[in-house]
């Protein structure tokens, strides 16, 4: 779905060159009222003539280690403004002759820029710094003729370039994430100022929209949807119910044993509280377990995961005497779903989702399978479900992954050496005051995402003198630094529980997904859910415990993330107050069953939300 209901010369057209945030771009410019379009990287320059502006998006690729994606270089000559983002930016420069170079300027995450050119348009009401996201390893080290440097980062790297005369911008930042300070104003200023286009779209015509393709799309089908509970199946359970009857819909929860406490009889009681009583649940946790038996590694799981899913559907549909031919698969796949199983064209492949293993995207190719929600993201989901009369109570819920637990619960094999390794800490003049003098690597690896690109790399642990009431704020400086400085560093985290010098010569022990494991994860995740709940803290947007195969008694510990983040795509480590931290890490420590706790204290990028 595209959010651009005619051909009318005031849309802004996106070029996607794969990255994490291309359909963030058009959401932004979604909520300034104003279509947008999103086009692939190739697409000829005929069919941007009724656009008023052109942006190009960021991208997982390298102008230095790989061939240049190709693109129709007649929309330079279109004289339309342009913006290019990261990797757009990178783009304009080559084509005008700049050099773009790697390794030199890495940044990932927050990062302060000064604007050298306040009276830039593109900067008007902008103060002279303030904090953009960052995600990337090439930078433009030399300006092309004709543009001037409108903005630096902290490293001196050309944040900011513009060619007046030409309106074309270039950012090596992402204005369209909500971590960029004044992300929002800047694009409103290139939407309107520069290429002076009109307010044309609202929220109620994208619900009509998406209730219009779901009535084309099904047709006289009936649809088979998988709900799992959380927010994006609950919505599109009701807005399928809505647009295409009750009686067309059949609801299917599974419990694959993976599911937080008491969680499937609370999704169906929450659900028939709303007038849902005729939803389905299947018990299938000895299938799951024996399917995951022995694996360790995390994109195996989630493809195991997603396709016995799809067993589970295709056995229930014979045992309920189905015709296929009559039927869609429903799911509340959402655009991060899809961007990070590498669906897009250019886009790198962070996890494979299980509403994207290889059997859903061959029932996708042939037509069978009906996502209403495909182009959204997760708070956009939220106003939807609001429009449907849903409860805060279904709508408002952390999100929680659909493998569940299982990719939460890390497995290692029986690898020798796998031991803690000092880690050296760069930027002295950073440390002198630090209370954090070490860093130890731990030999446990997590899929991250870095400058649009999957990564598997290992987190470091700060190791802290003593404590003071300014720890927190030291981590925050100090987390984007190291990861920036180690490229086999995308993760960074606080030993909150636990004896630290003991750390070092602790050990990764083999293991795999068993019921005990995932027994005292849940029960911790209980603790950590409740008291979350309890106090109140609404700023929290998830929050993942996992486990990890570490330590030297329980050879296990616990890793609490708590996160901010609106849609997904960009995250902040949330801190949590101090009463409500303390009240997790004594029930904990009294159950006796893991060694440390540690608190992520990444944002993302480097380190995705989850850990698998």
């Amino acid at each position: 779905m595209h959010i651009s209901l005619s051909s009318e010369m005031n849309e802004i057209a996106i070029l996607d060159f794969g990255s994490q945030y291309t359909h963030l771009i058009a959401r932004r410019i979604r909520e300034l009222g104003v279509k947008s379009h999103i086009y692939p990287n190739d697409v000829p320059v005929s069919e941007l003539h009724h656009a008023v502006g052109i942006i190009l998006s960021g991208g997982p690729r390298s102008l230095v280690r790989d061939p240049r994606l190709p693109i129709d270089e007649a929309i330079f000559d279109l004289k339309k403004p342009i913006l290019g983002l990261c990797y757009g930016h990178q783009l304009i420069a080559d084509h005008f002759g700049g050099t773009v170079e790697s390794g030199t300027s890495r940044e990932y995450g927050v990062a302060s820029i000064k604007i050298l050119n306040l009276q830039s348009s593109v900067f008007n009401k902008i103060p002279e710094e303030s904090t953009v996201w960052m995600s990337h390893g090439d930078h433009v080290e030399k300006l092309p003729d004709g543009f001037e440097q409108i903005a630096s980062s902290g490293n001196d790297s050309i944040a900011a370039m513009a060619d007046v005369q030409r309106k074309i911008y270039g950012f090596q930042f992402h204005p369209e994430v909500n971590h960029s300070e004044y992300g929002m104003r800047m694009l409103r200023n290139f939407v309107f100022s520069i290429c002076n286009a009109t307010t044309n779209w609202t929220t109620d015509a994208m619900l009509e929209e998406i209730e219009q393709e779901v009535r084309e799309r099904a047709g006289d089908k009936q649809v088979f949807l998988l709900v799992s509970g959380g927010v994006d199946s609950t919505v599109c359970f009701a807005l399928l119910k809505k647009v295409l009857g009750k009686k067309r819909i059949f609801g299917l929860h599974v419990d694959h044993g993976y599911m937080r406490q008491g969680e499937s009889r609370e999704v169906m009681d929450a659900l028939a509280e709303i007038g849902y009583d005729d939803l389905h649940i299947v018990n299938a946790e000895e299938e799951f377990m024996t399917a995951l038996t022995g694996v360790i590694e995390p994109e195996a799981k989630r493809k195991i995961i997603g396709e016995k899913f799809v067993d589970i559907v295709e056995r229930v549909m014979t045992e309920n005497g189905f015709d296929e031919s009559e039927w869609l698969l429903g799911q509340g796949t959402i655009y991060p779903d899809t961007i990070e199983s590498g669906d897009t064209k250019n886009a790198d492949k962070i996890k494979t989702h299980h509403n994207r293993v290889d059997r859903i995207r061959a029932m996708i190719a042939k037509g069978l399978v009906i996502e209403p929600i495909h182009d959204l993201y997760k708070d956009e989901v939220r106003e939807i479900g609001k429009k449907l009369g849903l409860p805060p109570n279904l709508i408002e819920r952390h999100p929680f992954p659909g493998p569940g637990l299982a990719i939460r619960c890390l497995c290692a094999e029986n690898v020798a050496n796998q031991k803690p390794t000092v880690l050296p800490l760069y930027h002295s003049t950073t440390l002198q005051h630090c209370n954090f003098k070490t860093a130890i690597k731990l030999p446990i690896q997590s899929v991250g995402v870095q400058g649009d690109e999957r990564s598997y790399a290992h987190p470091a642990v700060l190791i802290r003198d003593n404590v003071h009431e300014d720890m927190w704020k030291e981590v925050q400086t100090l987390a984007p630094i190291i990861t920036n400085t180690h490229t086999d560093i995308n993760r960074v985290l606080v030993c909150v529980s636990g004896d630290v010098s003991k750390i070092i010569s602790s050990i990764v022990t083999p293991a795999t997904l068993t019921k005990k494991r995932i027994s005292t994860l849940r029960i911790i995740d209980r603790i950590v859910q409740k008291h979350n709940k309890e106090k109140g803290c609404r700023h929290i947007w998830q929050f993942p415990v996992i486990m990890i195969p570490f330590g030297y008694e329980k050879k296990e510990s616990i890793v609490l993330r708590p996160v901010e983040s609106k849609e997904a795509m960009t995250v902040s480590w949330a801190r949590l107050p101090d009463i409500i931290l303390s009240a997790i890490l004594s029930d904990i420590h009294a159950l006796g069953l893991v060694d440390f706790v540690f608190y992520d204290v990444t944002n993302k990028p480097p380190g995705t939300i989850e850990w698998e």
